[in-house]
């Protein structure tokens, strides 16, 4: 059987209705609330590997904080590091079946790793 883990911000309108659309489909999902127990860098690049567009996708570009950094032309590492540093850069939902990860823009989109 397959173990889903939703990388899940509750005050998040996306990440709610993805976690309503797995429960409504009966999914068991491992909720983990990434702002509470962040991924260290190690965890961040294996998630990143298993995302279909990696890093560059991992990232909420548009947050006040990922562009007060003010990186020019960022590494995956330095992508990678600052969402260590700041978890609120980390995209959300994300929904990952420890073989692939997908993120949850629209929420549906997580729906093509359970059906």
């Amino acid at each position: 059987m397959t173990t889903f883990t939703l990388y899940h911000n509750p005050r998040c309108s996306k990440s709610r209705e993805a976690l309503a659309l797995l429960e409504a489909r009966g999914v068991d999902v491992n909720v983990h609330r990434y702002l509470d127990a962040p991924l260290d860098i190690d965890a961040l690049r294996d998630l990143a590997q298993r995302l279909e567009d990696g890093v560059p996708a991992l990232v909420r570009t548009n947050e006040a904080q990922w562009k007060a950094l003010a990186l020019e032309a960022p590494s995956d590492e330095e992508r990678l590091q600052a969402i260590a540093e700041h978890p609120r850069l980390m995209q959300r939902p994300i929904l990952d079946d420890g073989r692939r990860a997908r993120i949850g823009r629209p929420p549906e989109a997580i729906l093509a790793l359970v059906e």
